[in-house]
């Protein structure tokens, strides 16, 4: 295995899990490459990572982004991060159903359409590979797939999430036999309750989305994890 087909690519790539992904990746030997709305497109950065800009909400700027990724680094990323997330609250805050419709259905293209069609571009790019690269696809995702909630302003990031979780899991079957690995992480507190996006561990998400691409292990697809420890079941929260 060559380390120059070790690629990491995160759509989403924020200042705090996608930083901690990155920094894990990089220092373990992967190229790099981050994508988000605000990148300037094409450039690199101190690091040396790949910065490209795509708006998520728009699936036809996926498949570009593989391109690109394959144009500038000679070959297809061998691990896939989806780490976009986006929410737009009820414009009555009692009443789940007053999502704007067009909001409704802007965010789940960035929750679950967008990250459906990246896995694909994932999954052909892996068929190209050594079978000795690592190959997975990560999806950050959170509670609400593993618990409803009865709360209105969480309905679209929690149906977005929840349909994502499940193409994710029947893909981790599916491709099991080929090596490719499909993973819902979600980080949780000591408790298994969520974590609040701003307290959030980047590095504790490089280092656990890492195991999942890298050691052999028996981590089910929905891997739910506490920062400091690792992989951690919640059997009241968890998925199959």
């Amino acid at each position: 295995m060559s380390p120059q087909s070790k690629i990491l690519l995160v759509l989403g790539a924020g200042k705090n899990i996608g930083q901690g992904v990155a920094d894990k990746f990089r220092s373990a030997g992967y190229r790099v490459a981050l994508v988000s709305r605000s990148a300037n497109h094409g450039e690199k950065t101190p690091e040396g990572d790949l910065t490209l800009r795509a708006d998520l909400s728009d699936v036809s700027s996926v498949p570009p982004v593989f391109a690109e990724v394959k144009k500038a680094f000679g070959g297809p990323p061998s691990v896939v991060v989806y780490n976009a997330a986006t929410l737009t609250a009820p414009e009555d805050p009692e009443n789940l159903f007053t999502v704007p419709i067009e909001k409704f259905e802007q965010n789940l293209v960035v929750l679950n359409t967008s990250p459906y069609i990246a896995a694909r571009e994932a999954i052909s790019g892996f068929e190209t590979l050594d079978k000795d690269t690592p190959k997975a696809f990560i999806y950050t995702g959170n509670l609400l797939a593993g618990r409803t909630q009865p709360v209105p302003l969480y309905v679209v990031l929690g149906t977005g999430k929840s349909a994502a979780s499940y193409w994710i899991g029947s893909a981790s079957g599916i491709y099991k036999d080929k090596g490719y690995k499909f993973y819902f992480a979600d980080e949780r507190s000591p408790e298994g309750q969520g974590v609040p996006s701003g307290k959030l561990s980047g590095k504790a998400a490089g280092d656990f989305y890492w195991q999942l691409s890298e050691e052999e292990n028996d981590i089910p697809w929905f891997a739910t994890f506490v920062a400091g420890k690792g992989y951690v079941y919640f059997p009241e929260s968890s998925r199959t």
